[in-house]
């Protein structure tokens, strides 16, 4: 399967008035075109900040200091103001963290999308936007009659269905999808998660799927990357990293939900608290807060390593064995 974009060693900083602080750190990953790669880690761990960097759509204090952003093997990076405003939303489109909130509360649907089609020069009159638009909402399953709505008129699950058939308006051939189902209840999440799996397969884009949530990933996604303060910490087959993963703290995030079916077990959370950025230890990261944390792991860092027998990329000394299995319903 070839790629569609190709992430190598990117860095994010922060600036502030005690100096840098590193956000992404050294991050590197692929995303075939036609899959979803879905990006997982606690709050803070940089999941955010390496999608705003895809679309570069950091403002200061945030600095992309080194790296690339391969797409169709052009980079991002060192596009000018026109070819970025072709490559924002022709190219890859964003479904922002809460993005129900993102809707204009005074200005109806219609107006919303016109605007899109507008800006990048996709309609002739308001007559052939119109027609567009109530295509997009019928293939997210609203009825064209609510095109003239306002965003209050809606519910929060019709809401998030407008904004996704807003980042689909121009046929991107990647879609970001930022914390998409927040703040909607479990019923309401997996509508909108298999109405994407559904659109993807229909229309060929690939998704970047960011989360802290990885039991939503089991079924979504096709490989999962695990992220930790700003950096990889695992990369693999989404169901081989749930089931049997290879890195302590993808252990610790399999292991903080229930199973479906079963005995009852206790379920363990991670101990301790994320690291400040702005003083990391030396070694392994994660190491403070790591059942299998020998002394060695504290003196030099890791790096992520490709494990053939695994088929995956862990970065750490001691990975976990197969026996070590996460019960995990798929």
């Amino acid at each position: 399967m070839s790629t569609l974009i190709q992430v190598n060693n990117l860095c994010v900083d922060y600036i502030t008035f005690n100096g840098r602080v590193r956000a992404v750190d050294d991050v590197s990953f692929s995303i075939a075109k036609n899959s979803i790669f879905g990006l997982a880690g606690e709050s803070g761990c940089g999941k955010s900040t390496i999608a705003y960097a895809l679309m570069r759509l950091h403002r200061p204090p945030a600095l992309i200091s080194k790296g690339q952003v391969l797409f169709e093997d052009k980079d991002v990076l060192k596009f000018d103001d026109e070819q970025l405003r072709q490559f924002r939303w022709k190219d890859t489109s964003m479904v922002f963290q809460s993005a129900m909130n993102c809707l204009n509360p005074v200005k109806t649907i219609e107006y919303q999308f016109h605007d899109i089609f507008m800006a990048h020069g996709e309609v002739n009159s308001r007559e052939e936007s119109i027609e567009k638009s109530k295509e997009l909402l019928r293939i997210v399953d609203i009825p064209e009659g609510r095109l003239f709505d306002y965003p209050h008129q809606f519910s929060g699950g019709m809401r998030q269905r407008v904004v996704i058939a807003m980042a689909l308006a121009l046929k991107p051939k990647l879609l970001i999808m930022d914390e998409p189902t927040t703040a909607l209840d479990v019923v309401v999440q997996r509508e909108i998660l298999q109405k994407v799996y559904d659109l993807k397969a229909e229309f060929g884009f690939s998704v970047l799927f960011i989360t802290h949530d990885l039991s939503l990933m089991v079924e979504f996604c096709d490989q999962i990357g695990i992220m930790y303060s700003g950096k990889l910490v695992e990369v693999a087959n989404a169901k081989t990293i749930l089931r049997t993963p290879q890195h302590p703290y993808t252990h610790g995030l399999g292991n903080s939900f229930p199973t479906l079916k079963g005995e009852m077990k206790e379920m363990i959370g991670i101990p301790g608290t994320p690291l400040d950025l702005s003083n990391l230890p030396p070694g392994c990261r994660f190491a403070d807060r790591c059942f299998k944390c020998e002394q060695s792991c504290k003196s030099e860092e890791p790096t992520l390593t490709y494990n053939a027998e695994r088929n995956g990329w862990v970065a750490c000394y001691k990975p976990l064995p197969l026996e070590d299995r996460v019960e995990v319903e798929a």
